[in-house]
């Protein structure tokens, strides 16, 4: 009983450290074990935040990333790899139903080590294009560490990546300069909503090889804000991918660095940079979770929370035509250990679409109030005059933001016979209901007057 009792106290220790949000089973692919100490202090900066981590080479036999029709881990952390393929457990059409059943991957690439063909079928599949040939690297003649690259310039110096826009935040930025040796560049397609870039190149950079410099000076793969040197991509069912173009980023060599720009001794803030990464990637953060949601039909008294903060169930099946509603819905988002309310982004909005095929309203939800956890949205609205099956739907999408969609479904009838106002209520209907009681006034008075009135009477001429 010993052991049991040890197993559970470890099983709920490890419940309470985790930090993401799904789960803290990480798997890291590593082809040869001699090069885990060269990401010693990053594996350890993801165990002391309550990740599990086992190591597998990609040629394991007991490699597999799922047990019993489910994932036997949370996230998959790719590292470089020497090798063409990384076996039959790692195909790309496992890694996709991987992420299928919402498991999360790193993706970490090398220029020297080339890119393994599973993993490229991957990125192709998702719309990421990175150079064919082996060896092509991304170089920048203005943004290099003139230290460790003088005469290559191919060691990026790049600061913290800002928000894409106003509206989107930013869970990647920070203070210090990210060191980016020999990456390997990326172009994102532009057909899909789901790829975001994280960490652009410099507007001075371009990818080439080295070994076939003449070929790519006519014919670069691609240069300056064209390439992306970290890329993300956030599944419809919200699992993440991130390819990382340099996996020297997350090695000992990079972590509190020093490096030269432009005759400036600087510090490298790699390990910073590359907990932000992880911290997206395994949902430790931008993870937004739907609370209680509430609809009711507004009689004029405000419905208030009770003393626990919590809001009243009250969500009728049935509302009738021009009545006034209001919708309620709490959300919160999941920082590292807990849920904190949830605070959109600056000219962000939350909307409420009240819809049937097609949206009849579409509202704008403003925050009322908020709780331990949670940020207490609603907007009030009047139905339309259109019965019929209608849906209150929240389809709240973001770049780095898990994906809200929440629908109730609820019926829009007709007035019934006894709720039509009556006509004297209609101030429009007086001038004809007056003119319905002249008629009759009109139709009584002329009777009265005939029937009041004698009949004229004869003469009768008098004959002799």
């Amino acid at each position: 009983m010993r052991w049991l009792f040890s197993f559970v106290l470890a099983t709920l220790l490890a419940a309470v450290h985790a930090v993401s949000y799904t789960g803290s089973r990480l798997l890291v692919v590593l082809e040869d074990a001699a090069e885990k100490e060269k990401y010693g202090v990053f594996l350890g900066d993801l165990e002391s935040r309550g990740y599990h981590i086992t190591t597998e080479s990609p040629k394991s036999d007991k490699l597999s990333l799922f047990k019993h029709g489910e994932r036997a881990y949370d996230h998959v952390l790719l590292l470089p790899s020497k090798a063409k393929g990384l076996g039959p457990a790692l195909t790309a059409n496992l890694l996709l139903e991987f992420m299928k059943k919402e498991g999360n991957i790193l993706l970490a690439l090398s220029s020297e080590n080339g890119t393994p063909s599973s993993v490229n079928s991957l990125l192709l599949e998702l719309d990421i294009h990175i150079p064919s040939d082996k060896g092509a690297v991304v170089v920048d003649h203005f943004n290099y560490d003139s230290t460790s690259a003088a005469e290559k310039h191919d060691v990026l110096l790049l600061p913290f990546p800002k928000a894409l826009r106003p509206d989107v935040k930013n869970y990647f930025g920070g203070e210090g300069v990210i060191a980016v040796p020999r990456a390997v560049g990326q172009v994102l397609g532009n057909d899909s909503p789901l790829l975001a870039p994280v960490l652009r190149a410099p507007s001075t950079a371009y990818s080439y090889n080295p070994k076939d410099e003449s070929d790519i000076v006519e014919d670069p793969f691609a240069v300056g804000a064209q390439l992306n040197l970290v890329s993300v991509l956030q599944a419809h069912n919200s699992a993440r991918l991130a390819v990382l173009g340099s996996a020297e980023v997350l090695q000992n060599a990079w972590f509190a660095e020093k490096a030269t720009l432009n005759g400036q001794a600087v510090k490298t803030a790699n390990r910073d940079f590359s907990e932000k990464l992880t911290s997206w990637t395994f949902k430790e953060t931008g993870v937004l979770k739907v609370g209680k949601l509430l609809h009711y039909q507004d009689e004029g008294v405000s419905k208030k929370l009770n003393t626990s903060g919590a809001l009243p169930e009250n969500n009728p099946q049935i509302y009738r035509i021009k009545s006034d509603v209001a919708f309620q819905v709490e959300l919160s988002e999941y920082s590292k250990t807990h849920l904190v309310p949830f605070v959109p982004a600056d000219s962000d909005v939350v909307q409420l679409e009240f819809s049937m095929l097609s949206p009849f309203h579409r509202l704008n939800l403003t925050p009322i109030s908020k709780t331990a956890n949670a940020t207490i949205f609603g907007v009030s609205f009047k139905t339309p005059d259109q019965h019929g099956i209608f849906n209150f739907r929240v389809n709240y999408r973001r770049p780095f933001l898990t994906n809200i969609e929440e629908k109730r479904q609820v019926t829009v009838r007709h007035f019934a016979h006894d709720e039509w106002p009556r006509s004297w209520q209609i101030s429009g209907a007086w001038v004809w209901i007056g003119g319905i009681w002249v008629t009759v006034f009109g139709w009584l008075a002329f009777v009265a007057v005939w029937l009041w009135s004698a009949p004229a009477e004869k003469t009768v001429k008098k004959t002799q």
